[in-house]
């Protein structure tokens, strides 16, 4: 593994790259996008493509990568920018793209405002709670997120966030006459240690989980653009965002193994499938029909 740092006005960028550049199979890189989870993330999936030149990368402002711009905020628009500036660094032609969560956004984004950096884009549960039916009541439980963190700090802010994205179905009434989440509940620290710069639990990410994306540039760019989901996520939130995103484009979600996380192995605390994981996207990658799932006409369209 390879790394370098990228130098753009706004934020000193730090990939890695697995493998020769050109790739030496033919196949294009293989881009790996998260948000707000860095690089270090995908190490596990990265890993169980020793075949492949696969390429991770911090966002700015998270990991490695230092910004220059002052900004503390996290934009979908800026980020799509930067993985656009990484792939042309990489000078290997377009690439084909797994991301997951905000970074699933990103690279939403990117195929709008780029289309020909993309030959395949494999969107994992991207969390766009505005697209949900409830969307209002979902962005009234993602401020009692940022309530309870900048109220009572870390462990109670991770504590209302688990509580949220561990809610099945839609928010009710009845979820939001729980009682607070108790972290020490959830194994999480009770005390405060006073930050309030988590790019999850503030608002600073709030324009990642608050984009509309255009699925008229979408659907009218050469990507081919899969919408997954993890089969553990049920009728949690970003499962149903990413049913809605799918339905957007005209498409049904393909299934993957495990959960929201569930390309990681157990670093992070809840372990995933990660070969199960990477073996179902080598299915959809090489474009097996019958990993995706039909295509139905499309319905809707938003900007």
């Amino acid at each position: 593994m390879k790394t370098h740092t990228l130098e753009t006005a706004g934020a000193d960028l730090v990939y890695d790259v697995r493998g020769p550049l050109p790739a030496g199979d033919g196949r294009p890189p293989l881009l790996m996008v998260g948000q707000p989870m860095d690089a270090s993330g995908f190490a596990a999936l990265a890993a169980r493509f020793p075949e492949r030149t696969v390429v991770t990368y911090d966002p700015r402002g998270l990991g490695r990568s230092v910004r220059k711009d002052g900004r503390v905020d996290h934009t979908t628009q800026t980020q799509a920018e930067d993985v656009h500036a990484v792939i042309e660094a990489l000078g290997a032609g377009p690439v084909e793209v797994f991301a997951s969560s905000g970074g699933a956004v990103t690279a939403l984004a990117l195929v709008e405002r780029c289309p020909s950096d993309v030959t395949t884009l494999v969107a994992h549960e991207p969390p766009l709670i505005t697209l949900t039916p409830d969307g209002p009541a979902a962005v009234r439980a993602r401020a009692a997120v940022r309530d309870a963190y900048e109220k009572r700090g870390w462990g109670a802010g991770m504590a209302a966030f688990v509580a949220m994205t561990s809610w099945q179905g839609e928010f009710t009434d009845a979820y939001f006459a729980q009682p607070e989440a108790d972290p020490a509940a959830f194994g999480m620290p009770t005390g405060d240690d006073g930050s309030r710069d988590d790019p999850l639990l503030s608002d600073r990410s709030w324009a990642v989980s608050g984009y509309r994306p255009d699925t008229d540039a979408i659907t009218a760019a050469p990507t081919r653009v899969v919408i997954a989901v993890g089969e553990e996520s049920a009728d949690l939130l970003t499962a149903r965002t990413s049913a809605a995103m799918a339905e957007l484009l005209g498409q049904k979600a393909a299934v993957f193994p495990s959960h929201h996380g569930g390309f990681c192995d157990g670093e992070f605390g809840y372990p995933g499938k990660p070969d199960e994981f990477a073996h179902r996207l080598r299915e959809v990658l090489d474009g097996a029909s019958e990993a995706v799932g039909p295509r139905p006409p499309r319905r809707v369209s938003t900007t």
